[in-house]
């Protein structure tokens, strides 16, 4: 047989040529204890990266359904809205802080966002005013200010889009529907510099079947079909600041 003919132990030189030898590994220079030893470590370092991918994974798996139910519950507000009656009044008011808000029968396209967060927990008053107080000069400043204002700072749709780039997240703006899913802001140029806010809903419309944005455009809350009426400046998610 052909083990037959094998030598029981290898040398630890073998010759290449007359002159040259190369160096065999000595199994006697083998250490069971330290083997042993680094394999426990290596199965020791293995258990503590699965532990924490798993801590992630989960950790992830958790935001995700936080992140879910914050948006069923920011959209159904958003209906709610559609039941009120609104008089569109966009003149300057002194509010109370935190919490304040300009009277339950008037207010803007921003005021409709305002209320919706508000009824999920999200103070957008505060949340502005406190991220304009730190970073003034990250906002615009077209209307000759030289300080935040908490009366009317969250009302502007220039600073809400600032404040959603900087504490929420910004999504493409494209000419696809599916692209935008029911809890997105969305904002417009309503043409000569005229902006406007709205935010998608998980109604769809019969004849085009994309999903509906409810907004304050002057005639009080409404659920329209209007996402491309307009051309689209800003396309955002926020889910709060602890989501």
């Amino acid at each position: 047989m052909i083990l037959a003919l094998l030598p029981l132990s290898l040398p630890t030189e073998r010759s290449v040529s007359s002159n040259q030898f190369v160096r065999i590994p000595d199994s006697s220079n083998y250490n069971p204890t330290m083997s042993s030893r680094f394999g426990r470590f290596s199965l020791l370092v293995l258990a503590v990266v699965l532990c924490f991918a798993g801590i992630r994974a989960t950790a992830q798996g958790r935001d995700l359904d936080s992140r879910g139910e914050f948006t069923k519950r920011l959209v159904d507000a958003a209906v709610e809205r559609t039941h009120h009656s609104v008089r569109y009044v966009s003149a300057y008011v002194r509010i109370p802080y935190p919490g304040g808000d300009v009277p339950a029968g008037t207010g803007v396209c921003t005021d409709e966002i305002i209320r919706v967060y508000r009824a999920v927990g999200v103070d957008l008053q505060r949340e502005v005013h406190e991220d304009m107080v730190q970073h003034f000069s990250a906002y615009p400043n077209r209307w000759g200010r030289t300080h935040a204002d908490s009366n009317i700072d969250h009302r502007r749709v220039p600073n809400l889009m600032v404040f959603f780039q900087r504490n929420g997240k910004s999504l493409p703006i494209t000419k696809r529907a599916d692209d935008y899913a029911p809890g997105d802001l969305v904002t417009w140029d309503l043409g000569r510099g005229v902006p406007h806010i709205g935010i998608v809903v998980d109604q769809k419309s019969r004849s085009t079947g994309r999903y509906m944005i409810v907004h304050n455009i002057g005639e009080g809350p409404k659920m329209e079909d209007v996402l491309f009426d307009w051309k689209i400046t800003g396309h955002y998610q926020y889910f709060g600041p602890k989501l």
